[in-house]
């Protein structure tokens, strides 16, 4: 197996820790794009970064929630890392916390977003059962 096709093994299965089934829909995405779309984002973002120790997965995902609600412009992946951060421990109140505090930082419409993002997270959540 290349250094490549390990990078994105490792990007795939801590993908598959953050939310069962998201690495086929996700990488079947990025491949529809380009043959090297998923290596090259999979790979950053989950087997060099998101996969580094000195932070564990649980707060990594908490920070992921915090800085795409102050974005405020990428509602699909706020979506998702408000799933995985619930699918790694973080509660349900944590996660609205999070948004609150948004409020502050990054603005009343950028929290408007995350609260919308949050309400379809959970009913997901609360679909998939525990």
């Amino acid at each position: 197996m290349s250094d490549a096709s390990d990078r994105l093994t490792r990007a795939l299965s801590l993908l598959e820790r953050l939310e069962p089934g998201a690495p086929e829909r996700v990488q079947g995405n990025l491949n529809a794009f380009h043959q090297d779309a998923a290596e090259l984002v999979l790979g950053y973002a989950f087997a060099d970064i998101v996969g580094r120790d000195g932070i564990d997965l649980k707060t990594r995902e908490m920070l992921t929630v915090a800085m795409l609600a102050a974005m405020g412009t990428a509602q699909g992946q706020l979506e998702f890392h408000m799933r995985a951060a619930m699918n790694t421990g973080v509660s349900r109140e944590e996660i609205v916390e999070i948004v609150l505090q948004a409020s502050v930082y990054a603005g009343v419409p950028a929290s408007m977003n995350a609260i919308t993002a949050a309400k379809k997270a959970f009913e997901a959540v609360e679909k998939s059962g525990p």
